[in-house]
């Protein structure tokens, strides 16, 4: 049976374009988490690579890895060892020609406890998402694991209330978000405030919304491996909080750290008594949310 509390951790990274270098550099974070006593660990999206989607290029489907190959058998190896869970997000090829933006989360024993395929796919300048990445078809799931009830989502997922809301009420107690978002260079001066701003602030929302814990990693860094362009600064700010929205622990713009907080059932639970929000919800009048627009 899971335990009413145990500790979760999200881990922020500077990652390069050398999969094995930022497989062995996440493998030593990993242990770290560990040794001060994480039991459930997040690492950031994509963590094998540098953010390739900044550019429309065929060639970064090289970086692409099979389910079960190179990524799943570190981390398996690793979370048996350690006995904990992991969630490891990573590129997946599934076939020639489709390709998934996706997670493991690995058990405590190294099993899968459930894998996990990004749903919503951006495409915006630099972040060219839709180029590479198939849309999820695994739906949103919570995860059951030695350690408790964990969804997860990845990145762009962080803006969907609808996201957060069916992972939440299959029983999820934490949601946690690998990110990769960061500023576009020319921009962060008059935009960059409000777009940290509201990207915190949606995920609180879904936090205070559903009763739920939310942890978030990020990576941090210049990225800017192409000719002519600035780049991406991603904004680290890893954050993990709790279900009243609360920061338990938030992480700086720059720094590579490791982010710790207790995940405890019975406040959870407290705080959903006090504030009843699924109880209070109006289902039978919410059939039109699935149009795309209410005309």
């Amino acid at each position: 049976m899971a335990k009413k509390k145990y500790i979760i951790s999200v881990i922020q990274l500077n990652l390069d374009n050398t999969p094995e270098n930022n497989l062995v550099k996440c493998t030593e974070w990993v242990k770290k988490a560990a040794s001060k006593g994480a039991e459930v660990i997040l690492l950031p999206e994509l963590y094998s690579s540098h953010y390739f989607c900044q550019s429309e290029d065929t060639e970064n489907f090289a970086l692409a890895e099979p389910l079960y190959g190179t990524s799943f058998k570190a981390f398996s190896a690793l979370a048996k060892e350690l006995g904990v869970v992991i969630i490891v997000p990573f590129f997946e090829k599934r076939m020639a020609g489709v390709y998934h933006n996706s997670a493991y989360i690995i058990d405590t024993d190294g099993t899968e406890a459930g894998l996990y395929r990004k749903m919503h796919i951006p495409d915006d300048p630099h972040f060219y998402e839709k180029f590479y990445f198939t849309p999820g078809d695994l739906g949103f799931k919570n995860i059951p694991t030695k350690k408790g009830n964990i969804g997860t989502l990845i990145c762009w997922d962080q803006w969907y209330p609808e996201a957060a809301r069916l992972t939440a009420l299959q029983g999820a107690e934490v949601l946690f978000y690998p990110t990769a978002i960061g500023w576009h260079p020319q921009e962060k001066e008059e935009f960059g405030e409000k777009q940290h701003g509201a990207w915190m602030n949606v995920m609180k929302g879904h936090a205070v919304a559903n009763g739920v814990y939310v942890a978030a990693a990020n990576r941090i860094g210049l990225e800017k491996y192409l000719p002519d362009t600035n780049g991406i600064e991603f904004w680290g700010s890893s954050f993990i909080c709790g279900p009243q929205g609360e920061i338990l622990a938030q992480a700086s713009n720059d720094q590579e750290e490791i982010l710790m907080a207790e995940v405890d059932l019975d406040l959870q639970e407290n705080v959903r008594q006090n504030w009843p929000f699924l109880r209070d919800r109006r289902i039978d009048m919410y059939g039109s949310i699935t149009k795309r627009a209410i005309d």
